[in-house]
């Protein structure tokens, strides 16, 4: 067994751990009784023998020949806290259902998905606003989940429906997208179902990778939005562990609190079946790391990223940034007795007080009462925090952007203090403060779409330009995952220093929704303006969010005032009001 492992285990040689109540609560993820997936779901029409009929991953584009199944996925979430043990650390935590993570959302593309929430969050109440991930949520803006900008909060004791289109396939997670509430535990994988381009097997289903901080959430938006920037532990806090599908040990002599805390809470395991190739759906949940993925003596094969299929590359290890996924096919190459380590490991530019997670990859013989004694692989890469090359990545079906955009925004990321000593993000040297109470949408579909008196809502009004370019300078030494929603950007450049005007393969750049901006560096994203809305771009770390590293794209608002918004929105917003209007809500960051 390699040292880290052995730290990690406690000296211990069998696989140990609490019982999955006091982890995980109702959860199956990280048992060996955890299900395994088909190829799609059945209980539906399946014209021409799949729910997507003849459409193929090649052939098909998927942001214009979505399907249209006729089918409805309804699920109920009860959103409220509890007190688990993940790593085996006592802690409240915000559990959906009574589970942690949360449950699977499983679809078929272009399906209907609808979920209604239930906000029994208490002591303290909260607001809450659940945001499907990836989903570009055509002809249903309102329903893409942020408060301030597409809603109001779902006030304590009050339920919201959201009902939208799986109108892109692979894997992705649904969080909470109010204040760094997901930090806390408010957050879940989704499977939709489509095209194979690359033959597997067995799907696994979510690896759901996180950080995980002991320390309560608020308290740390508390330090993050203080004024003892000096201290780099306050503006930038280091985690806790690292999780796979919700577990990890932890050294509980490290805890001086007096918090319980037990030793060998248990690792995730997975089963693996020799000579078969297994589909992993990597899904980086955490708050502020990077990780790197990797199984000991395994290969991945890299088939997909974010929602976007892509040509198979090889690889040893995946980075994935927050928000990010990767689809990876793993051949089990090793013999029916074998075990081996999965693993992940947070480089040097996040910070973390153990940067080591475990999980155990069993195949059909081995003794599951056992430990692995396998040994790490070594990376050599010289870029530790960045996602593999642009060049290397290829989607499937080849979108060639316009090589001229209507319209060009640059953006300056920076940080600054502000005349009360508090440390905050800027983007164009303005940093974001939300208003919960005048979701953007809403008020644009009432032609308000200009706010000279409020520019902390950091609006950039593209008008009807049809395609929009934005290049955005790094100008701080630290890494930012940059998130957009409503689209998949298409990835003209990423690297050092300012863009010099080389588009990377301009026939059929990388398209994702998140992409790792390193220190002092460049992002250069275009795309068609074909879905009028209200779309937030953000860095995806929750502490930066926290300080304002984020601004609105409004996309097309003429069309927006043309929109027939549901009555649920308005009504949502009347009840968060009566809420507020009652309650104090304790907004100390910009608010998402």
């Amino acid at each position: 067994m390699d040292a880290v492992a052995a730290s990690i285990n406690g000296g211990m040689t069998t696989a140990y751990g609490l019982p999955q109540s006091t982890t995980n609560g109702a959860s199956t993820y990280g048992t060996l009784d955890a299900p395994q997936y088909g190829e799609y779901l059945t209980n539906n029409p399946m014209p021409d023998g799949t729910p997507w009929g003849l459409r193929t991953a090649s052939g098909s584009n998927p942001y214009k020949d979505c399907p249209d199944t006729g089918t409805t996925r309804k699920y109920e979430f009860t959103v409220k806290r509890d007190k688990l043990s993940p790593d085996g650390y006592l802690k409240d935590v915000i559990v959906i259902n009574g589970q942690y993570p949360g449950p699977l959302i499983e679809a078929n593309w272009g399906d209907w998905i609808q979920v209604t929430v239930h906000n029994e969050i208490e002591s303290p109440a909260e607001g809450l606003a659940i945001h499907w991930h990836g989903f570009t949520q055509k002809e249903t803006p309102w329903y893409d989940g942020v408060p301030a900008v597409q809603q109001c909060p779902i006030a304590p004791e009050s339920s919201f429906t959201y009902r939208f289109r799986a109108d892109l396939y692979g894997s992705s997670w649904y969080h909470s997208h109010y204040s760094a509430q997901y930090a806390g535990g408010l957050h879940g994988p989704i499977i939709i179902h489509g095209p194979k381009h690359v033959d597997y097997d067995i799907d696994l289903g979510p690896v759901f990778i996180s950080d995980w901080f002991h320390k309560e959430y608020f308290q740390i938006v508390k330090d993050v939005m203080g004024t003892d920037a000096a201290k780099l532990s306050k503006v930038v806090p280091a985690s806790d562990n690292q999780l796979i599908n919700g577990k990890m040990n932890f050294n509980c002599s490290l805890v001086t609190d007096g918090t319980p805390c037990k030793n060998n809470a248990g690792l995730s395991k997975f089963k693996f079946k020799a000579n078969k190739k297994h589909r992993l759906r990597l899904i980086n949940a955490s708050a502020d790391n990077i990780q790197r993925f990797s199984i000991d003596g395994h290969t991945l094969t890299v088939i997909a990223n974010d929602f976007v299929p892509i040509q198979p590359y090889d690889t040893t290890f995946v980075r994935l940034g927050v928000g990010q996924r990767t689809d990876v096919i793993v051949t089990a190459g090793g013999e029916e007795s074998d075990m081996v380590y999965m693993r992940t490991v947070v480089p040097h530019c996040s910070l973390t007080l153990q940067p080591n997670g475990l999980a155990i990859v069993y195949y059909e013989n081995a003794d599951k009462n056992k430990l692995p004694t396998s040994q790490p692989q070594v990376d050599n890469t010289t870029l530790p925090c960045s996602n593999d090359p642009l060049e290397l990545t290829v989607p499937v079906y080849p979108i060639a952007p316009s090589p001229v955009a209507d319209t060009t925004q640059e953006i300056n990321l920076n940080y600054t203090f502000n005349a009360s000593g508090n440390f905050l993000w800027t983007m164009n040297k303005s940093t974001f403060r939300a208003n919960y109470n005048n979701p953007l949408l809403l008020l644009a579909s009432e032609g308000n779409t200009t706010y000279p008196y409020d520019p902390e809502w950091n609006v950039y009004n593209f008008g009807s330009n049809k395609t929009i370019r934005v290049v955005v300078n790094n100008l701080t030494p630290f890494t930012h995952p940059m998130h957009l929603h409503g689209h998949n950007m298409a990835l003209l450049s990423v690297g050092p220093g300012k863009w010099d005007g080389t588009i990377t393969r301009p026939s059929n750049p990388m398209r994702r929704d998140v992409q790792l901006l390193n220190g002092n560096s460049h992002l250069v994203w275009q795309i068609d303006a074909d879905n009028p809305g209200v779309w937030p771009f953000h860095c995806h770390i929750v502490w930066h969010v926290s300080g304002g590293l984020y601004v609105n794209i409004m996309e097309r608002p003429d069309d927006i005032r043309q929109m027939q918004i549901p009555d649920i929105l308005r009504q949502t917003c009347t009840d968060w009001n009566t809420y507020s209007g009652k309650n104090v809500v304790d907004q100390i960051d910009a608010g998402l």
